[in-house]
């Protein structure tokens, strides 16, 4: 008896806050008839990554595009005035979006998407943590249309069923996929797969039946967009998977401005330290350590050439969204100097746009540890049409860049015109 009125009591208060939250939505509409509220949900809008960026040119072409069109941007930034923030957007990603034409609806529950408060279970306890953070922002504001893009789908059902908005997502990663069901099956140890799970076949068990039940919420809730945007071939092929909403998913590569990436000119001799390149917020499916191991791999192969190695810098340019992430940075250099390559490593964090630019100039080499994109829709290793190196784990890295150092300088040549 007590679990039936426990049921009925959590259906009473669902259809009430559907009553407020639409009331909300209608009474706005009545102020303003003319305008369509677009609400972006990006709690970590000031953060400075490669999804930050998807975000501003988002707002820029809505802007450009709809006349009626009035832009929300749910953040999490509270402590960042709204001129600082489109101010670093500038800086970072010459993006610039005048502050009369966008709204900032400050969230104060973003702690409850941060992985870091949940040890274990993480992916449900952050899913669960976003519909949190997504109540307090249709509570704030509830919009027409609601577009999430940093890849909470879990907000999705609040912004449909309960506050009528049309639903939308820009997916640059699936929260789960069929790579991390099979890493956990193979016992593979990985970001996502811990050593002592990997180790513990009843515990691997558990894991596998907790991630495929969370696979099929995740397909539940990811049906409930009205339309789905993805980024890459990769992830399209995932979200098909989870979501089985083929019709309304389209590939949208993200945004990259290549008119002053293509005036670039490298400057620099080959009596000078040659550069090795990386781009990429730290995060875990970036997968750094890889990219220092690589490093480590690559020592091995040029043992009888030192002179050489002595000359290779590694350049890592990231941005840290917050203490985690400046915690995983720490990580990567503490693993440098374990791998006693802290004289080989350069971090470079939180670069604005003409740094990120200088850096471009002084490389030589650019380094990816991420599949998806570059693998299926970027990276092209036909000889003749050969735009890069594909690579799985450390010692094909540091086979493909020793492949690149000793090249023939036209050979390396050809390849970056090609890539260009």
């Amino acid at each position: 008896m007590g679990m039936f009125f426990t049921a009925v009591a959590g259906i009473v208060v669902i259809f009430l806050l559907r009553t407020i939250l639409r009331g909300k939505r209608s009474r706005r509409a009545k102020e303003d008839p003319n305008a369509i509220f677009i609400g972006l949900f990006h709690p970590y809008c000031n953060a400075g990554g490669g999804g930050e960026r998807v975000l501003w040119c988002a707002v820029r072409c809505l802007l450009k595009k709809y006349s009626d069109v009035k832009v929300v941007i749910y953040t999490g930034d509270v402590g960042i005035s709204p001129r600082d923030i489109l101010k670093k957007a500038k800086n970072t990603f010459n993006v610039s979006v005048q502050e009369k034409d966008v709204e900032f609806v400050y969230l104060h529950r973003r702690k409850w998407v941060e992985a870091v408060k949940y040890p274990y279970f993480t992916l449900l306890g952050q899913s669960l943590g976003s519909m949190w953070l997504g109540l307090e922002a249709a509570w704030k504001f509830p919009p027409d249309v609601f577009v999430d893009t940093m890849g909470y789908a879990f907000t999705f059902p609040i912004f449909r069923f309960l506050v009528g908005s049309r639903v939308s997502g820009y997916v640059h990663y699936p929260t789960i996929s069929g790579d991390m069901l099979r890493r956990v099956k193979a016992r593979t140890l990985a970001h996502n797969n811990k050593n002592y799970v990997a180790r513990n076949p009843f515990l691997t068990g558990i894991k596998l039946f907790y991630y495929r039940l969370f696979a099929k919420v995740y397909g539940i809730v990811g049906r409930c967009a009205d339309i789905v945007m993805v980024n890459s071939s990769w992830t399209e092929g995932h979200i098909n998977s989870l979501w089985q909403i083929p019709l309304k998913t389209h590939r949208v590569y993200p945004p990259c401005d290549v008119s002053d990436l293509k005036k670039i000119h490298f400057i620099g001799n080959d009596a000078e330290r040659i550069v090795i390149m990386s781009v990429g917020q730290f995060r875990p499916e970036k997968d750094h350590p890889l990219q220092l191991q690589a490093m480590y791999e690559l020592r091995s192969l040029l043992v009888n050439d030192e002179p050489l190695w002595n000359r290779l810098r590694l350049v890592i340019v990231g941005s840290c969204r917050h203490e985690e992430d400046i915690e995983r940075m720490k990580n990567m250099k503490d693993l440098s100097k374990h791998l006693s390559l802290e004289n080989s490593v350069e971090f470079r964090v939180n670069v604005t746009y003409q740094e990120l630019l200088q850096c471009y100039q002084t490389a030589r080499i650019g380094l990816h540890t991420i599949s998806g994109g570059p693998l299926m829709d970027i990276v092209e290793t036909s000889p003749a049409s050969q735009t890069g190196f594909l690579a799985v784990d450390a010692v094909e890295y540091a086979q493909c860049i020793a492949t690149i150092l000793y090249n023939d300088p036209e050979d390396n040549d050809t390849i970056r015109t090609a890539a260009r």
